[in-house]
């Protein structure tokens, strides 16, 4: 990995050491906490009151690299657009909650037309760019050209990537970590594309995460929010579409994956045989309800989650 990608994280991560204390005193002032589920583990409830919205924090931590380090190039440029749509989402979302003083922010149909504009518009920008429909299995297999099925899959990967690192986030450090490891993946297989300008992103993103964390930490100082989740989601979405791994993202984000598919499990074992698979959902919410402390169900997650891009790295020969 050349210097250059170092420098982009290292930078990344102290502007977001710096940007988070003051985005904490200003979220503390106005009372800007978060709003426990009442029927989540009851463990949580002591969370009440802790900010959030923290996304801002790498968020801004990753424009101010940008300025500085990251090339300028069309395929960044539309990740960017991406991110900050879904964030602009995930924030009205937050301030919703925080207005109504309850878990529950804007309407699940508001946000999927919100979500599906800006696919609509990242589809359109690619395809007058000459970006290819075809799409490669991972690990040798066939490719398949998917024609005008393609944008359906484009708004599958984007939405749900979102909404999946949404769904990951209810333990401190968790979403952040786990996001993180599948960005220096992702920053490793641009590399290996000859794709530097995704990479310096990743970079860039990586470093703003990673500063996040020290916040993030159990016991968390702030969370990332809604603002944090979907933006994040919706980056590693968008990379997978620009880097044409759309397949592979299924094992890049594996644990994005499995905490949806606890979810969908779930709620279709409970409406059709009236019992529940899982103590709770998300699956992290079951090991802690089984006993795990809460540091312990983070550790392995993140553990399995280097699990999968490793995998995904041998795949694109990365040699990693």
């Amino acid at each position: 990995m050349k210097i250059d990608f170092y420098y982009t994280m290292v930078f990344a991560f102290f502007i977001s050491l710096i940007t988070g204390p003051v985005v904490i005193r200003i979220l503390k002032r106005y009372k800007m906490g978060q709003q426990v589920r009442d029927d989540g583990p009851s463990s949580h409830l002591k969370k009440t009151g802790t900010p959030t919205m923290g996304g801002v924090i790498f968020l801004f931590s990753f424009l101010v690299t940008f300025i500085f380090f990251v090339p300028k190039t069309l395929e960044v440029f539309l990740i960017i657009l991406v991110m900050l749509g879904n964030g602009a989402i995930g924030l009205l979302d937050d301030i919703t909650k925080y207005a109504r003083r309850r878990s529950l922010g804007l309407k699940a149909r508001n946000k999927i037309i919100g979500q599906g504009i800006i696919v609509l518009l990242l589809f359109t920008i690619l395809m007058f760019a000459g970006h290819s429909t075809v799409v490669e299995i991972p690990f040798g297999g066939p490719s398949f050209d998917l024609g005008i099925l393609y944008p359906f899959l484009m708004l599958f990967i984007v939405m749900g990537a979102s909404n999946a690192v949404n769904l990951t986030d209810g333990l401190d450090g968790l979403a952040a970590g786990t996001a993180s490891i599948s960005l220096l993946a992702y920053l490793l297989i641009a590399l290996n594309l000859g794709q530097g300008d995704i990479a310096f992103f990743c970079a860039a993103m990586v470093g703003a995460c990673f500063g996040f964390l020290i916040f993030n930490f159990h016991p968390a100082k702030i969370f990332m929010g809604d603002v944090g989740s979907l933006s994040l989601g919706a980056a590693l979405g968008t990379i997978a579409i620009v880097t044409k791994t759309e397949i592979l993202f299924a094992l890049i984000g594996g644990i994005f994956v499995i905490e949806t598919l606890s979810v969908i499990i779930q709620v279709i074992s409970f409406q059709l045989f009236g019992r529940r698979i899982f103590k709770m959902s998300p699956l992290h919410h079951h090991f802690e309800l089984s006993g795990w402390s809460e540091w312990k169900v983070v550790i392995v997650f993140w553990g399995t989650a280097f699990v999968f891009a490793v995998l995904a790295l041998f795949s694109v020969g990365s040699g990693v």
